[in-house]
């Protein structure tokens, strides 16, 4: 025992005075001598463990080495609650392995169906999970995890089985990989959430367009134009940027509760200027223009909103398109189908524009509302099918 308290794996070699029978052993056994083994721990070990704390990862170590040695190891390398091992083989039900996980964080003696009914349960508590590991007792865990990561020092089926691979066999490059997928995900998250606001904008206006029979109040110039000042190049150099910040929520939900409010905000207020224009008579050309105006002024505010938290980048990016709709808009008015407006529309224009941030603040708390209503039905719904 003191031995194990120091870490160290023991191999004990001895001889069977009555042989072998079916390849177990069937008498005594007389002790030769022991091998001691100990993983030696890397310094980044300790700052690894001590940045997934922080980040609200809840680390857990299954093994099948003694309990006692892994949690000598685990507290070397500052794991949280190390202290508190048990013993797989002690847990013959699912019942009581999912108690030991609400418990302990280090598991010894753990065979390869149990890793794999760990992460199992885990999943069931609705926790997202990630598994480590870099030999062929891994595999079923692996293949059963959210996420999968293997050392490239490690078995071939290890490799084959997992979703990310470490090179180096270097688990210190965890946190630079987290932080990779963060940027990779918020950024194409920002990214989607400017693209899908023209979408869900063309479609509503394409349908009330049929359904109350008017003429689509845009020019595919002018399409062109709002798209690539406030969606393409803003969305190529935010792309680019680092984004550590913590990822939240679902893809396509996150993508929906930014887009959809902006959206429909386009589809109002160019839907007013149609419905005006046609009350006050004014001409195609001139609410066409202020149509495209407006829709500039809902995509800046997105973008303004996208860019935050604002730094050297993407202040002048937003600068940037301001000044290039401007920019168009006076010294190639030609191109993009840009006309002075009437006075009458110009009063509507400016009178629309000052309701532009009070309707995308109430379309918000009308989409935050439905999403909520629709969550308590989720949840209503699966509490009645668990009960």
């Amino acid at each position: 025992m003191k031995i194990l308290k120091k870490g160290y794996r023991v191999l004990v070699f001895g001889k069977a005075l009555d042989g072998f029978m079916d390849k177990k052993v069937t008498g005594k056994v007389i002790p030769i001598g022991y091998v001691l083994i100990t993983n030696p721990i890397r310094k980044e070990a300790p700052a690894t463990f001590n940045y997934f704390k922080e980040q609200g990862v809840e680390v857990k170590v299954i093994s099948g080495d003694n309990p006692q040695t892994v949690s000598e190891i685990s507290k070397k390398a500052q794991i949280e609650n190390a202290d508190l091992c048990i013993d797989a083989t002690k847990l013959e039900t699912k019942e009581e392995l999912a108690e030991a996980i609400k418990n302990y964080n280090i598991f010894g003696r753990v065979t390869p169906t149990q890793k794999r009914e760990i992460i199992r349960i885990l999943k069931e508590q609705g926790r997202t999970v990630a598994m480590t590991g870099d030999g062929v007792n891994d595999v079923l865990a692996l293949k059963d995890a959210d996420c999968s990561i293997a050392m490239a020092s490690g078995s071939d089926a290890a490799v084959y089985s997992s979703q990310v691979v470490l090179l180096e066999s270097n688990f210190s490059y965890m946190p630079d990989v987290v932080l990779e997928g963060r940027r990779v995900v918020n950024n194409i998250q920002r990214s989607a959430s400017l693209f899908l606001v023209k979408n869900i904008f063309s479609f509503f206006l394409s349908m009330l367009a049929v359904i109350l029979s008017f003429t689509y109040p845009l020019k595919p110039a002018q399409v062109s134009l709002i798209g690539m000042f406030t969606i393409g190049i803003p969305a190529f150099f935010l792309a680019l940027q680092p984004n550590k910040e913590k990822i939240e929520g679902r893809f396509l939900s996150n993508v929906l509760l930014r887009a959809f409010p902006a959206g429909i905000t386009d589809v109002i207020v160019v839907e007013m200027m149609v419905l005006l224009a046609s009350m006050f008579e004014i001409k195609y050309a001139d609410y066409s223009t202020a149509s495209t105006i407006l829709l500039s002024i809902v995509g800046l505010i997105v973008l303004y909103k996208t860019c935050k938290p604002f730094n050297v980048l993407r202040v002048t990016v937003y600068v940037g398109c301001i000044l290039g709709l401007i920019g168009s808009c006076v010294f190639l008015p030609w191109l993009f189908g840009i006309t002075l407006p009437s006075k009458e529309c110009i009063v509507l224009l400016i009178l629309i524009a000052i309701t532009i941030n009070t309707l995308l603040s109430f379309t918000i708390k009308i989409v935050n509302l439905v999403r909520n209503g629709f969550i308590k039905i989720r949840n209503k719904i699966k509490s009645i099918f668990n009960n």
